[in-house]
């Protein structure tokens, strides 16, 4: 099954209308992207809680890393600098952090708040090597603008 982003968009806005505890928002998203597509094997948030440095937030699948620095790994390269990684290859990626052995390529974006700061970096893992385009990412960004970038 592939995501059907108009529906998930439409899910997701039904399901945080007028929610504003960001944790809330974090583990309704997770969970529904997670079972919206069989490529998301690890889905979840990673929350800035100092600066320069990322922790664990809700996720759907096996065990994530506690803690990544913004200056190690995918997600910390999408949090310093609040750009998308679209990695089809993690073996690829210089000081990949490998949280599982069975990542093969990862999709993470950047989480900004209504003023544009980064609060967390929203981490896709798949076991499918180039499991992501850019279609991926650029609908999933509208989703978590429109929830916390609003």
């Amino acid at each position: 099954m592939i995501a059907d982003y108009e529906t998930l968009a439409k899910t997701i806005a039904a399901l945080t209308e007028g929610e504003t505890d960001d944790v809330a928002l974090m583990a309704t998203i997770a969970c529904e992207v997670h079972h919206a597509d069989d490529r998301f094997d690890w889905t979840g948030f990673y929350r800035v809680t100092e600066p320069g440095v990322l922790k664990i937030g809700p996720y759907q699948g096996g065990h994530g890393c506690l803690v990544i620095p913004f200056d190690r790994g995918v997600c910390g390269a999408a949090a310093r600098t609040g750009e998308v990684q679209l990695v089809p290859d993690v073996d690829a990626f210089p000081g990949h952090i490998a949280c599982a052995s069975s990542t093969r390529s990862e999709l993470v974006l950047p989480v900004h708040n209504a003023v544009g700061e980064v609060i967390a970096v929203f981490d896709i893992d798949s076991d499918q090597p180039d499991a992501f385009n850019d279609q991926d990412a650029d609908k999933l960004a509208e989703i978590l603008s429109d929830v916390f970038a609003k």
